[in-house]
């Protein structure tokens, strides 16, 4: 039984959920179309904390969506979950985003079993961070940088109904609009999505090294102003 500050940041979304116990006691999402998240984070923080009466110095844990996703939102949130952790000395929690994506759709919509969910990031032009799930989340097709074609799923179309999720799924419409198909490109990660996640994570001692915990970026990145490449 803990109580657990999630972040994430990964994406235009700026998410703060404060659990205990794995229920949310408090939690916002913030989403106005552009990166805001190092002007609102820390004010979400303080604002969730007064919100349900508990002081940081009461965290057990934080937990932090680590990728992939936006190079920038991703550094915000690591650095300010791991800059807790250091201060607080308590352990850090992270969860992979496009999991964070599933279970936020599953939150707000129906599926069946035989489902198949496939979480899309956009990362420009007709490329996506991507992976595969089942509906008891596992997954069934590993995490990567895929450019889009017309047959990238074209097995899967063939089995069962496939649900694209995430800003990702927008660009995929045209591709893969078939009779079996669902498209939510205004669905983003949300932290409140997965407090019973983190919590099961404490239970189970499955925590980050602080000290050399870094994003999941997936891919390295280019700087388009210097047209020079650099690993993040």
């Amino acid at each position: 039984m803990a109580l657990i500050l999630t972040l994430d940041t990964a994406t235009k979304n700026c998410s703060v959920s404060l659990s205990e116990n794995g229920v949310v006691l408090e939690s916002v999402d913030y989403n106005e179309g552009s990166f805001s998240h190092s002007e609102k984070l820390h004010v979400f923080i303080e604002e969730l904390c007064e919100k349900a009466n508990r002081k940081l110095q009461m965290l057990d844990a934080i937990a932090v969506s680590k990728g992939p996703g936006s190079y920038t939102g991703l550094r915000i949130g690591i650095s300010t979950a791991k800059g807790l952790c250091f201060g607080l000395d308590i352990p850090l929690i992270s969860v992979e985003t496009l999991e964070v994506l599933c279970r936020t759709y599953l939150l707000e919509n129906k599926v069946t079993n035989t489902d198949l969910l496939i979480p899309m990031l956009d990362a420009r032009r007709m490329e996506v961070y991507t992976a595969l799930f089942n509906t008891k989340l596992l997954k069934v097709k590993d995490t990567e940088a895929l450019i889009l074609e017309p047959d990238s799923y074209e097995e899967f179309l063939n089995q069962a109904h496939c649900h694209f999720i995430g800003d990702g799924a927008e660009k995929s419409k045209d591709l893969y609009q078939v009779e079996n198909t669902s498209f939510s490109p205004t669905t983003f990660p949300s932290a409140r999505s997965i407090a019973d996640l983190v919590e099961q994570k404490y239970q189970n001692n499955d925590f980050e090294d602080v000290a050399y915990f870094e994003p999941y970026y997936l891919k390295d990145f280019v700087d388009g102003n210097k047209n020079t490449k650099a690993k993040s």
